[in-house]
């Protein structure tokens, strides 16, 4: 029987299909050991913090083994996956002795397939164990350097403070919340601070019991601990998109001082425009609808406004004006809320505008929104108004300065060239960072949004 070497053994490492991404979950398994592979041919989907994503092998052979079972979270860098490229009778000995597969993992009952982005694996998670806390040589050298020379300057012995152990998330919630990690205790695995830690360190601290006189007699017997009753409630695991938003949103609503303003627009010109350009022989085959205008009119109002299209720089305390919109269109998924954007929307023609506002639809309700298309966005608009509702008061996404939330359009009574009639009507909300957007700036752009959508003929006059 042929044998295998080591050498033909390939290892497919689970790889970062963000940027700055630390983990991702093996949500299923395309192939099996023994399976023959080719070159760019899928063999496993993940998801992210931000996505749904389909690694492909990035070489031809035999699956020798698969090293993690569906469910479980990875680490990038980790190996998934070894594959035997020898080819020919090593290949054939591979897939006549296939290394033994991980004993699979109790799944929940009822569990069905979803397809991408339907829906979050149930699996539990399981993570290999660190082999212990780290300091990287390069910063542990430094620390003693500085230390030493502490010393020698008359300062005390010399002591190297260590870092403190996270990831780079947690550093960044760390961050965002003014939150020193020196002074966080951990929970994690080896003294790795969590998200939690850092939580419950900005949690206000629990009120004192007041003093007693004496103690209180202990009960005759301990209270019940409420059970989980699994044929009256439902838990879903907080992970993947979902996490990643909860963490997002906290740290935008504690960091960013929110201000949010409003206005009642009249559209019903706007809606007449709508009809027109759906019979339009250019615009045929795109998506035409208001939220089409509503995108064009804050495209307007950023270029006739463009200091609200900025960025908070903390590290370096300045305001960033960006040149260009990356406009993010907030869409509700079964896997959670995802904010991809279209790049450069400053610079796309309407029918332009349309087809790229349909594709990121269609992308996103198939679950295939890619890290890259969530990224580098400037400024956003959520549309509540398809779920019924008059309006809400949004939160900014991180790294930007303004959200514009969207209600429904309704047909309402209005006062019309003196007369009341009825009208199509909607009410806008703009939510801006107060740091770098004041009350004068926020308030022209939301009217100037407004004015486009009462008169749209400014769309060619302001453009």
């Amino acid at each position: 029987m042929t044998t295998m070497t080591e050498a033909s053994v390939r290892e497919f490492k689970m790889p970062d299909v963000g940027e700055g991404l630390t983990e991702a979950e093996i949500l299923k398994w395309y192939v099996q050991p023994g399976d023959t592979v080719t070159d760019g041919q899928v063999v496993c989907e993940v998801e992210t913090a931000k996505a749904a994503v389909e690694l492909p092998i990035p070489y031809d052979g035999v699956v020798h083994a698969l090293h993690f079972p569906e469910g479980t979270t990875v680490d990038v860098g980790q190996s998934i996956i070894s594959v035997d490229v020898s080819g020919g009778a090593a290949a054939a000995g591979a897939a006549a002795e296939p290394a033994p597969e991980p004993a699979p993992e109790k799944k929940p009952e009822g569990r069905k397939p979803v397809l991408v982005g339907y829906g979050v694996a149930e699996s539990s998670t399981k993570r290999r164990p660190r082999k212990g806390p780290t300091v990287p040589v390069q910063e542990a050298a430094v620390q003693v350097v500085q230390a030493v020379q502490s010393e020698l300057n008359g300062h005390g012995p010399a002591v190297v403070k260590e870092r403190p152990l996270a990831k780079p998330p947690v550093r960044k919630l760390a961050k965002d919340l003014g939150v020193d990690l020196s002074t966080v205790v951990p929970s994690g695995p080896d003294g790795i601070i969590t998200r939690e830690d850092v939580h419950a360190a900005v949690a206000p601290p629990k009120a004192p019991e007041p003093a007693t006189a004496a103690p209180a007699p202990a009960p005759a017997a301990a209270a019940p601990v409420a059970a989980y009753d699994g044929a009256r409630e439902t838990r879903i695991p907080v992970k993947g998109v979902r996490k990643a938003t909860a963490a997002a949103m906290v740290g935008s609503a504690f960091t960013a001082p929110h201000v949010t303003e409003f206005v009642t627009v009249d559209v019903t010109r706007t809606m007449k425009l709508v009809e027109e350009l759906r019979q339009d022989k250019d615009m045929q085959g795109l998506r035409v609808n208001p939220l089409l205008l509503i995108a064009k009119a804050l495209l307007v109002a950023i270029k006739r406004n463009p200091d609200i299209n900025a960025s908070w720089d903390e590290a370096n305390q300045e305001i960033v004006v960006k040149h260009y919109v990356n406009l993010g269109i907030a869409a509700a998924t079964p896997r959670g809320l995802i904010v991809p954007n279209i790049k450069d929307a400053h610079d796309k023609t309407l029918p332009q505008l349309a087809a790229s506002l349909g594709e990121l639809v269609a992308t996103a309700r198939d679950g295939r929104t890619s890290p890259a298309a969530m990224q580098g966005g400037t400024v956003t608009i959520t549309n509540v108004g398809v779920f019924g509702v008059d309006t809400g008061t949004p939160i900014i996404n991180p790294g930007e300065a303004a959200i514009l939330a969207v209600g429904a359009i309704k047909l309402q009574p209005w006062v019309h060239k003196g007369k009341v009639k009825p009208r199509q009507v909607t009410t806008l909300a703009l939510s801006f960072d107060h740091r770098l957007v004041d009350g004068e700036l926020g308030s022209k752009v939301l009217a100037d949004v407004a004015a486009v959508l009462e008169q749209p003929k400014r769309l060619i006059t302001w453009a």
